[in-house]
């Protein structure tokens, strides 16, 4: 491995690597410094922001803003990925997903509401989901078709961007224009049913809330979000979203 740049390959492992729940236990400065140095070396563009003990003996969780989180060895020279299971006296546990799901919550919960084109609930608003969504995607679309019934049902609907295909590509421009329009909702409306959409530009969230998906673990369209931070990836009717909430 190259010990000057980050490879395609590095990139995509590192970017889906899953979180191991810390032990909040303090370490060793020199062992600190060895991971962060061994790391440094190999993954260059690597922002490391912690080091701590897991709850794994042995293994200490690497935190970073750019690939998530790691598990390594003492001396660094081993990384493990995958979710970490625990076996407990109620069956396995998984202790990556536990953590995912607070800091994903956390994540949403910080992010300046304002931003998002919403769809709110028809009446007493019972519940709220985080919808990570591309106009171009056919089931963004279908999910769309539910927006009203989940509204009816006292569910607001947040939706942030995430065209797929990324920064500077027709997805990525329909979705500026649709935010950038004097109707957001009407804008949206007509984008998910392939009617055109006039194109606009203005100071726009779209970029970051892409980056923002990237960080909470979307990797496709539709990534519905529930309040607890549970993802549920895909297409899903109305129905099933109301029963996750406990609403039906």
């Amino acid at each position: 491995m190259s010990s000057n740049r980050m490879t395609p390959a590095l990139v995509s492992l590192i970017a889906g690597i899953a979180c191991a729940i810390a032990s909040g236990v303090a370490i060793a400065e020199s062992t600190e410094e060895a991971i962060r140095a061994k790391l440094t070396e190999a993954i260059p563009r690597l922002d490391i922001t912690g080091v701590k003990a897991s709850e794994v003996p042995g293994l200490y969780e690497v935190s970073s803003t750019n690939g998530g989180n790691i598990l390594a060895t003492e001396d660094g020279q081993y990384l493990l990925t995958g979710d970490v299971l625990k076996v407990t006296s109620e069956g396995i546990a998984n202790l990556s997903e536990e953590k995912r799901l607070g800091e994903r919550a956390q994540a949403l919960a910080a992010y300046d509401q304002s931003k998002l084109i919403t769809f709110p609930a028809n009446g007493e608003q019972k519940a709220s989901i985080d919808v990570f969504t591309d106009i171009d995607c056919p089931y963004c679309r279908k999910f769309h078709d539910e927006v009203s019934a989940l509204n009816d049902m006292g569910i607001a609907v947040n939706y942030y961007g995430f065209p797929r295909s990324g920064p500077n590509t027709p997805s990525f421009s329909k979705y500026i224009s649709v935010w950038c329009a004097d109707d957001q909702q009407a804008a949206m409306d007509a984008a998910k049913q392939g009617k055109s959409v006039p194109n606009q530009s203005c100071e726009n969230p779209v970029e970051a809330q892409y980056r923002l998906g990237q960080q909470v673990g979307v990797t496709g369209t539709p990534a519905i979000i529930l309040d607890n931070g549970q993802m549920v990836p895909g297409y899903r009717p109305a129905n099933q979203i109301a029963q996750a909430l406990g609403l039906r």
